[in-house]
């Protein structure tokens, strides 16, 4: 009897660690391994690196908005200030224009005032002191004419007359005419437009071929077209690329007188 209870508590014991040793082995298949506290520690990180950077977007979006309202704010200001000195600088041009218009009328003025005075004062007495025209030139009809001894061309001439305050010879009346006439020049420059043909003949020198209208010599090549010049009382046609004395030029009488 004692020994089959002894038996009986050992199958019972037996059953009761394989009941045990299977539930211990589905447990074992169904809870899953707990996270590490490295991969905790991570996720954290991530999570801290993503809220950084998101606020610092939304900071530099922040900084770039009102730096580009600051720099619109220049910009437009920049803008008026400069409309501002255009406004300015045309006002001023446009003053400086009516200035210089005043004095160039005041000065053409103050030219014929003197011309005039200065003309009486010579008729009167004739050693007067009063001498309108540069040394060296002489004055006729307000104007005073001068030689200058040099050969150049029709173009260099007309440079050359220009840089003188005058221009190349012209006759603006008859008694011009007669006064240019009695000084019998000689291969001289004429201040008459040139010509793309060249006549085959010659002209009287008179007053009448002074009135035709000039053009831009600018567009024309001068090398391939025929100027003219006086020879005494006549006028001929000649390359304008050839080497004639310079110029008679005339200009506007110069002021200088000393009154006694």
């Amino acid at each position: 009897m004692s020994e089959e209870i002894v038996y009986a508590n050992l199958k019972f014991q037996d059953s009761d660690k394989k009941e045990n040793l299977q539930t211990s082995d589905k447990c074992d298949e169904k809870a899953p391994s707990a996270p590490s506290y490295s991969q905790h520690k991570a996720v954290l990180i991530l999570t801290v690196l993503c809220l950084l950077l998101l606020i610092g977007l939304g900071v530099l979006g922040g900084l770039f908005h009102t730096t580009l309202e600051t720099e619109m704010i220049k910009s437009n200001q920049l803008q008026n200030i400069r409309e501002e000195l255009q406004e300015n600088v045309s006002l001023q041009l446009m003053h400086n224009i009516n200035s210089s218009k005043r004095i160039r009328n005041l000065s053409t003025m103050l030219q014929k005032a003197a011309t005039q005075l200065c003309r009486e004062l010579y008729e009167k007495e004739p050693e007067h002191k009063c001498k309108p025209c540069p040394k060296g030139s002489q004055w006729y009809e307000d104007s005073c004419y001068s030689n200058l001894y040099k050969y150049e061309t029709w173009k260099m001439s007309e440079m050359l007359c220009s840089a003188r305050n005058g221009s190349l010879l012209k006759i603006k009346n008859r008694s011009v005419l007669e006064f240019i006439k009695s000084k019998n020049l000689q291969d001289y420059w004429l201040g008459l437009s040139p010509r793309t043909e060249r006549p085959n003949y010659y002209e009287e020198l008179n007053e009448n071929m002074f009135l035709s209208a000039g053009f831009e010599r600018n567009n024309y090549d001068l090398s391939n077209m025929y100027c003219r010049y006086i020879d005494r009382s006549y006028v001929y046609y000649s390359s304008c690329a050839k080497k004639n004395t310079s110029c008679v030029w005339r200009q506007p009488a110069l002021y200088r007188w000393t009154v006694y």
